[in-house]
C-alpha cells in the first residue's frame, strides 16, 4: 500500500500561519473579548516567531484561544465553523498529489481537535498527528498542550511500524521532522509533480457551515471588524427603524442612502384581486430577510411562512409572519386560509444554506395552489453572516444589518404553467423537484437531497426540531 504523510499548514493549506484559525475559535466559542485579547497579543506572538521561538508563540496562541473553554464547544466550532475556512484555503495541486496515495496521514501544529474532523471527512485522511489539549476533570481546556510524549516523527512512525511512508509533503523551510522518514520528499509548488493516480478524488465539499464571520480573521481583517462593530450597530439600528417606520414604497429609496442595494430581474406579478386567490411566491432561502426583501420589491407587505425564527425577529419584522407547526394538516389549513386573502411567500427548503446548493424542497406548497411563482434570491455581505444554527437566532437581523454593504438579487421567474402543476396530474414532489431545478439553474446552484435535519445534525448535533405550543 502506497502511503503519504503531509504537513497541513503551508502544504495542504496554502497559508502556513494558523493564527486566523485560533481567532475563529476565540470569536465563535467565546466571544468578542477573547477575540480582541488574542488580536492584541498578535505582535507578541509574531515577535516570538521572529526571535526563533516559534513554538512558544504557537503555545501562547493556543492558550489564549482555548483556556477555560469546554472541549465540546471547541469540537463544535471545529465541526461547524472551521471547515469552510480550511476548504477555501486548500491547495488543490497539493491535494491531487495527497489524494493519489492509498494511505494518507496529515501532520498539523494545531491541536488535533481543531482539524481532525475536516481532514478526515473532507480531505479523506486516515490519520491526524497533532498536539493534544490538556483537559481538566470538568471538561474544560486548560490552554496547555500535553508535553513529554513522542515527537511528531515518533508518532508518525507508530502509524507505519516497520514500513517507511512512500512520500512526504511539506515545506522546505519548515524542516518537518517526519520528512526524513519518507522514501521521497516533495515541496510546494506541486504543478509538475508526476504520480500515478489510483483515483481522481475531489475534497468533499462543505455544504453546511456556521459562524458569524464571513472572512477569515487575519490580523488586518480582525482590526477592521473590531473598528467597524460600533458603527455597524448604529447602522443596523437605522436600517431596522427604516423598515419599521417608513411606508413600503419609500424603503428602497431611503435604504440606498445607507448602503443597501436590491437588484431585480424578471417581471413581478401584480397583487391579487379580491376575487382571486393569492399567488404563492416560492423562494430560495438564503437569509431570514428573503421575504422582507421580496415585499420591498413588490411594494406590498407579503406574509411569510416561518418555522424557527426567534420572537425578536418576529417583532422586528416589517411584514406579517405565520409560524408553522410542522403538523401537516394544521399547516395546510393555515396556508389555504392566507392564500384565500392574498399573496404568500414560502421557502420550501425549510432552512437557509449559505453555499451554492439548494436543499430538498418540501412538497406541501405544491398541493395547495397552482398559482406558483418561483423567485430566485441571493445575497452578498462583507463581514457578518445573518444566520446561525448554533448561536442565538435573535441576533440574526442585527448581524445582517451590521454589514457595511448589503446586496440582494431577486429574480422572478414565470408563473408555473398549468401542465407543470398538480392540476395536470403531477405529484406534489414532482412539482417541488421541478421548481427546485428551475431555481438552481437560474442561480447556477446545485440541487441536493439534504434537509433541515441534515443541516442541524451537522452543525448543532440535533435535528432542528422546535417545540410547538398551541395558542389559545
Amino acid at each position: 500500500m502506497e502511503s503519504v504523510v503531509s504537513e497541513l499548514e503551508g502544504t495542504l493549506l496554502r497559508n502556513p500561519d494558523p493564527f486566523s484559525y485560533f481567532m475563529l475559535v476565540a470569536f465563535e466559542a467565546s466571544g468578542l473579548i477573547r477575540f480582541a485579547l488574542l488580536l492584541i497579543l498578535w505582535p507578541v506572538i509574531r515577535l516570538l516567531e521572529l526571535c526563533g521561538m516559534r513554538n512558544y508563540g504557537l503555545k501562547l496562541a493556543i492558550f489564549v484561544a482555548t483556556v477555560g473553554l469546554r472541549v465540546s464547544e471547541i469540537e463544535s466550532v471545529a465541526r461547524a465553523v472551521l471547515p469552510k475556512f480550511y476548504m477555501d484555503d486548500v491547495d488543490m495541486e497539493a491535494w491531487r498529489v495527497f489524494s493519489s496515495y492509498e494511505k494518507r496521514v496529515v501532520v498539523t501544529k494545531m491541536p488535533r481537535v481543531m482539524v481532525e474532523m475536516f481532514v478526515k471527512e473532507h480531505l479523506r485522511a486516515d490519520h491526524v498527528v497533532g498536539s493534544e489539549l490538556v483537559v481538566n476533570r470538568f471538561g474544560l481546556a486548560t490552554g496547555l498542550i500535553e508535553e513529554g510524549g513522542d515527537s511528531v516523527s515518533g508518532r508518525v512512525g507508530e502509524l507505519f511500524g516497520d514500513d517507511q511512508p512512500c512520500m512526504g509533503l511539506g515545506r522546505a523551510e519548515s524542516c518537518s521532522s517526519f520528512l526524513s522518514m519518507c522514501k521521497e520528499k516533495s515541496f510546494p509548488p506541486f504543478f509538475n509533480h508526476q504520480k500515478k493516480d489510483y483515483k481522481l478524488l475531489r475534497p468533499l465539499p462543505v455544504i453546511f457551515h456556521d459562524g458569524r464571520l464571513v472572512k477569515r480573521p487575519t490580523p488586518s481583517t480582525a482590526i477592521l471588524i473590531l473598528l467597524w462593530i460600533p458603527l455597524g450597530i448604529l447602522l443596523a439600528t437605522i436600517r431596522i427603524l427604516i423598515g419599521l417606520i417608513l411606508p413600503m414604497w419609500a424603503i428602497p429609496y431611503v435604504s440606498k442612502l445607507f448602503g443597501s442595494k436590491v437588484i431585480v430581474k424578471g417581471k413581478p406579478p401584480p397583487a391579487a384581486s379580491n376575487c382571486n386567490s393569492g399567488v404563492l411566491f416560492v423562494c430560495t432561502h438564503r437569509t431570514l430577510m428573503d421575504p422582507v426583501v421580496l415585499s420591498h420589491v413588490l411594494q406590498r407587505r407579503v406574509p411569510a411562512l416561518t418555522y424557527s425564527i426567534s420572537r425578536i425577529s418576529e417583532i422586528l419584522s416589517p411584514i406579517p409572519t405565520i409560524r408553522l407547526t410542522r403538523i401537516r394538516h394544521v399547516d395546510a389549513e393555515k396556508i389555504k386560509r392566507v392564500l384565500s386573502k392574498g399573496d404568500l411567500a414560502v421557502c420550501p427548503e425549510g432552512t437557509t444554506c449559505r453555499e451554492p446548493f439548494l436543499l430538498r424542497f418540501s412538497a406541501l406548497f405544491a398541493e395547495l395552489t397552482d398559482q406558483i411563482v418561483p423567485v430566485a434570491m441571493n445575497y452578498r455581505v462583507g463581514f457578518f453572516h445573518a444566520t446561525t444554527a448554533r448561536g442565538w437566532k435573535g441576533l440574526d437581523p442585527i448581524f445582517f444589518c451590521m454589514n457595511p454593504r448589503l446586496v440582494y438579487e431577486v429574480t422572478f421567474l414565470n408563473q408555473l404553467p398549468h401542465e407543470a402543476t398538480c392540476s395536470s396530474g403531477k405529484s406534489p414532489q414532482d412539482v417541488a423537484n421541478y421548481v427546485q431545478r428551475l431555481l438552481a439553474a437560474t442561480l447556477g446552484f446545485e440541487c441536493t437531497n439534504f434537509t433541515r435535519k441534515d443541516k442541524y445534525r451537522t452543525l448543532a448535533g440535533n435535528d432542528g426540531t422546535v417545540a410547538y405550543t398551541a395558542k389559545c
